[in-house]
């Protein structure tokens, strides 16, 4: 894995009069587009629009809001739709490329530089798209498009695609990239960036959970790739061995919640703020644990000077039903692997 780095249009800092644009509808998309902007790398001034409709990402304003947000940065109230309120700003932070707002919005953009942050595994998969040789419609994984919006995702493949050879792209992200998809990157104009969350970890660290294991809880079951019946037996398993913390997804309903609420030996905590933020003051005591997922690779990297194990669990075969690929059970694998490990 190659921890890369290379300047973003501006090596130094952005001029007093860079404003930037961001459109964000995950928590995890706004942390990344405060740490994008807190490295005073990309605009002075960014004005943040959350999508409006997601409890988790309200919650994740509210707490935000209580910080020292990043002079310059700015979150606006939440909206329904990105087209009435996207302009030709300086820079475009983009969280979520294949989204249908955002590709609309993007042919008809005036950004002079885009800003790709992490999106969870989408950021990986992405990346891989627009690193082909030629474009390919930017399309979710395990979605099967119809024909006008494979023809509006290659629209949009080739306008970023041709930003990029300008030197108007780049990727900042706190993922360990695979060496080969750097090159692959780079080969077409596209700029890496990574980060280690300096603006969040420069932050109180919060109230430290009393139980020792955190376990990280997952929407797989939610998205019907795995089954609920195993997955609830491990989790219940370690509880049964010392009291624990089920830190659960933003996304996980009662097909798992219920029956760990009623655990006597395992404390559900409650669901909105994203476990980077919520769990960053975690010390050398703590344990987490987690099924394969970029939180895991989140939680190394912010938790890794506090010292504290962050471990991710493989996911046995007999789990999986028949909605998970071959492709998605590979991708999700490189997520157990620390990468200071040896391969």
């Amino acid at each position: 894995m190659k921890n890369s780095s290379s300047p973003a249009f501006c090596p130094d800092r952005a001029d007093s009069t860079t404003t930037a644009m961001a459109w964000v509808e995950t928590p995890l998309q706004l942390l990344s587009v405060v740490e994008a902007h807190h490295t005073g790398a990309f605009a002075q001034h960014t004005q943040v629009l959350p999508r409006a409709g997601s409890p988790s990402l309200a919650d994740t304003v509210t707490a935000l809001a209580e910080t020292d947000l990043p002079d310059g940065l700015t979150v606006l109230p939440a909206v329904p739709s990105l087209a009435p309120h996207h302009s030709g700003s300086g820079v475009w932070f983009i969280g979520d490329a294949f989204s249908g707002q955002v590709q609309r919005s993007l042919l008809g953009s005036r950004a002079r530089h885009y800003v790709i942050v992490d999106d969870g595994l989408a950021t990986l998969h992405l990346l891989r798209l627009l690193s082909r040789r030629t474009a390919v419609p930017l399309e979710r994984a395990r979605v099967r498009s119809t024909l006008p919006r494979r023809l509006l995702g290659l629209a949009a493949a080739r306008k970023i695609r041709a930003a990029a050879r300008t030197g108007r792209v780049t990727v900042f992200t706190m993922l360990p990239l695979p060496d080969r998809l750097v090159d692959e990157a780079t080969a077409v104009g596209i700029r890496i960036i990574t980060h280690d969350f300096p603006w969040l970890r420069s932050l109180p660290g919060g109230t430290l959970p009393e139980e020792n294991r955190v376990v990280l809880g997952t929407a797989m079951v939610c998205d019907g790739l795995i089954h609920a019946e195993p997955y609830l037996a491990w989790v219940t398993h370690q509880a049964e061995q010392a009291p624990l913390l089920y830190y659960p997804h933003r996304r996980e309903d009662d097909r798992t919640l219920a029956v760990l609420r009623a655990h006597p030996r395992l404390r559900v905590a409650d669901q909105g703020l994203p476990a980077e933020l919520a769990l960053r003051g975690l010390a050398a005591r703590h344990e987490v644990v987690s099924l394969p997922s970029t939180a895991v690779t989140s939680l190394r990297v912010l938790l890794e000077r506090n010292g504290t194990t962050v471990s991710a669990v493989p996911i046995p075969e007999t789990w999986w039903t028949d909605q998970a690929t071959p492709s998605l059970r590979a991708h999700l694998s490189t997520f157990v692997t620390h990468p200071k490990d040896p391969s």
